[in-house]
């Protein structure tokens, strides 16, 4: 039975190097730092220069995003000098993946040399100083997923079976963030995310209850990829964009529509706060 287990927790092992050989196979670029794009924020990646396209479809065993505003596309760029990999929108849980499935890509990274990742989501705004449209820069999250991506055989070339959790987003990367945010005149803030599975939103009960511990953004991804990116010792950086103020904080009905709408109308300076931490990022790399 363990060498059964094993030879399953190589295999996750071999499809990411596989995927990642394949990848890389399409570039010259060798990129250090990865980005995945949530909800109605893609277009940053249309931004990158001498660009590379893949369909998630085309990649050994990478998973296909079914959810409106993911184009499911991974991106080979440069921001300004900084060569990156930039994911068009992710898979999610509800979509019906299993979680290992869903931290898939978090593997390939890790396996194309990346040692850094910038992960983005449209999220439901829980805390009251926040409007529609500002951007929070997690510094913590609460996993309500009623699962973790690590359960099962732990393969020791991803990662140790227990890992700190502690610095879940890397310090450095949150202060320049907030940094660079403000010296763009941004309306940013520093928050907690919790993780939902979705696809329903929340009750405004259960909005009332997120808020009681400590939550301050909710949404239905990001958290799976974050524990699998530090079980790999990649640095963290998490930004939400508050597409829509959570259940019960507004007294109007979430939709959609509202979320992509509102993803759109931020991109401009979305754009500039990327393009600014990345830069950041990849001085911390050297």
């Amino acid at each position: 039975m363990t060498a059964k287990r094993n030879a399953r927790s190589g295999d996750e092992f071999a499809r990411a190097e596989r995927a990642a050989k394949f990848i890389l196979s399409k570039t010259k670029l060798r990129p250090r730092i990865g980005l995945v794009l949530g909800s109605g924020l893609g277009a940053f990646a249309d931004e990158l220069s001498a660009a590379s396209r893949i369909d998630y479809k085309k990649i050994p065993h990478f998973p296909r995003s079914t959810a409106i505003g993911h184009a499911g596309r991974l991106v080979i760029g440069k921001v300004d000098d900084v060569p990156v990999a930039a994911m068009q929108g992710r898979v999610h849980f509800y979509e019906g993946y299993s979680l290992k499935e869903v931290v898939f890509p978090m593997r390939v990274f890790a396996r194309m040399g990346i040692r850094a990742v910038m992960l983005t989501n449209a999220a439901g705004g829980i805390c009251r100083n926040y409007k529609q449209g500002c951007l929070v820069v997690l510094r913590d999250h609460i996993n309500l997923q009623g699962s973790n991506p690590l359960i099962g055989p732990n393969d020791e070339r991803f990662g140790p079976r227990f890992h700190d959790m502690t610095k879940a987003y890397w310090p450095s990367y949150r202060e320049a963030a907030l940094a660079e945010g403000r010296r763009l005149g941004i309306e940013i803030y520093e928050g907690v995310y919790a993780a939902l599975t979705g696809p329903s939103y929340e009750t405004p009960a259960e909005i009332h209850y997120l808020q009681t511990i400590g939550a301050d953004v909710v949404g239905m991804s990001t958290v799976p990829e974050v524990i699998a990116a530090r079980h790999m010792g990649l640095r963290v950086l998490g930004i939400s964009c508050v597409t829509n103020m959570a259940a019960g904080i507004l007294d109007q009905p979430i939709t959609q529509e509202e979320v992509l709408e509102t993803g759109e109308r931020v991109k401009g300076q979305f754009v500039a706060l990327l393009r600014a931490v990345i830069a950041r990022m990849a001085e911390d790399l050297k």
